[in-house]
């Protein structure tokens, strides 16, 4: 026996109605989900990165030389830094990195603490200086 006749020949058979049917009715709803879900399956979702205090130049300007520290804490909340080297020296430093719904938004990001508030006391806990209020977003 040659090597010819050893090899079984395949026969394919046509598709029935029903199966080409339902090969074309699979397919079309797999397309369908992948559209519907957009680029979701090609980018991951990120988070928006807020550090430090946001801080408006409206509420800055609430400060006034000569307040407590209580009431700058009712005002800006907590600083982001409170140097144990420097008590007398409160700093609220904003950053921010926009993920998904940031960059969806139009929201820019905030880099390298370009928004930094310092605020100055005296030896009795009174405000004596406030530094950077322009570099504040206005509202």
């Amino acid at each position: 026996m040659s090597h010819l006749t050893m090899i079984k020949t395949l026969n394919f058979r046509p598709l029935s109605p029903t199966s080409a049917l339902r090969k074309i009715v699979i397919t079309s709803m797999l397309s369908a989900a992948v559209a519907m879900s957009g680029c979701s399956l090609l980018s991951v979702y990120r988070i928006d990165l807020p550090q430090g205090t946001a801080i408006t130049q409206t509420q800055a300007q609430k400060l006034q030389v000569g307040m407590n520290q209580n009431q700058v804490l009712y005002i800006l909340g907590s600083p982001a830094i409170r140097d144990t080297l420097e008590p007398k020296r409160w700093d609220y430093i904003y950053d921010y990195q926009a993920g998904t719904e940031g960059r969806r938004k139009g929201i820019a990001d905030v880099k390298d603490a370009s928004q930094h508030l310092v605020v100055y006391f005296d030896d009795n806990g009174l405000v004596s200086r406030i530094e950077g209020i322009e570099s504040l977003p206005v509202s």
